[in-house]
């Protein structure tokens, strides 16, 4: 990777999701790719094909890296393979509970083993937990009510 495709990840790593502020969208891995010649090309990958953010997303990237000095900025969108909660990492999942929104399982690719499973609250690990809705605030959310803790809360769908 030469320095200024590095320079490039690391500020787009300081772009903050706008729906899931506690995460980079490095850290969504809805960043797929950077190239750097005259201009930047980045692959982006959406979590959702109608997701609401997107356009806020890539007006981000587009500033971000013209204050770099990128005067072409090239985004291009890909759904091939398509983003899956499967691509987060641990420590992104920790993220997400301490912001309090319980992470998708592990494996959330297999549909049926993942809608199956207790939800482990994120504020008091119970998993007396039951779904009340299955939208949340964004797309990519779904609503639980705990009732250990009786607090409602969000989880990041399984996708």
């Amino acid at each position: 990777m030469s320095a200024a495709e590095q320079q490039v990840w690391e500020e787009l790593g300081k772009i903050a999701d706008p729906e899931i502020p506690v995460l980079s969208l490095v850290e969504m891995k809805v960043i797929r790719g950077v190239k750097v010649d005259e201009g930047v090309k980045v692959l982006f990958s959406p979590t959702y094909v109608a997701c609401p953010a997107t356009g806020a997303i890539m007006q981000e990237i587009r500033s971000r890296l013209n204050q770099l000095g990128y005067a072409e900025v090239l985004i291009e969108t890909t759904f091939s393979p398509p983003w899956s909660t499967d691509m987060l990492d641990q420590d992104v999942q920790e993220k997400l509970r301490m912001f309090g929104i319980a992470p998708p399982p592990s494996n959330a690719s297999d549909f049926a083993s993942a809608h199956g499973r207790p939800v482990p609250c994120p504020h008091c690990n119970s998993a007396s937990t039951r779904m009340e809705s299955s939208f949340g605030s964004t797309l990519c959310r779904q609503i639980f009510y705990c009732d250990g803790c009786r607090q409602s809360f969000e989880r990041f769908k399984p996708l």
